[in-house]
């Protein structure tokens, strides 16, 4: 949760414009930045049952679905659980999302491959340990207006 609130703050001072010169966002990565709002587009997507591409993942569901049916069902256990996030290795976006879709995620982004690739072994974690704060993976109805919610909070 913790990378989620800066991620937050650097976005809310960024919006509050650069006043003075400086650089706000506290050092947050510009990948991670990028990223967060394909990555709840991507959750957001419930209802829409595809082929286990990330813009065909009904929702937080299916990629945790997906994360298990690929061999890492035990770190996406750990982000639902309220015990400490376990690391997601580089390679396993790759299994899960597919060059194709690893690239799509990228140009949507308006990054590399290879940042997108690390980008999201480092959000993915934070992001579905944010959504389950009770250890569980809420409803949809629940889920949905959580996401919506943190998308508001970033327009």
């Amino acid at each position: 949760m913790g990378l989620l609130t800066q991620i937050l703050g650097g976005l809310a001072g960024n919006a509050l414009g650069n006043r003075n010169g400086q650089r706000h966002g506290g050092g947050m990565s510009p990948v991670l930045m990028a990223l967060l709002p394909v990555v709840l587009d991507m959750l957001s997507k419930r209802g829409q049952q595809g082929g286990g591409a990330a813009g065909s993942l009904g929702g937080m569901g299916d990629l945790i679905g997906q994360l298990t049916h690929k061999g890492y069902g035990q770190q996406a256990g750990s982000w639902i659980g309220t015990g400490a996030n376990e690391a997601l290795p580089p390679q396993a976006i790759d299994e899960v999302f597919g060059q194709d879709e690893l690239h799509r995620i990228a140009e949507q982004a308006g990054i590399g491959d290879d940042e997108a690739r690390n980008g999201l072994a480092v959000l993915l974690p934070d992001v579905v340990d944010h959504f389950t704060p009770s250890g569980s993976v809420p409803g949809g109805g629940t889920l949905s207006a959580s996401v919506d919610d943190f998308l508001r909070r970033l327009t």
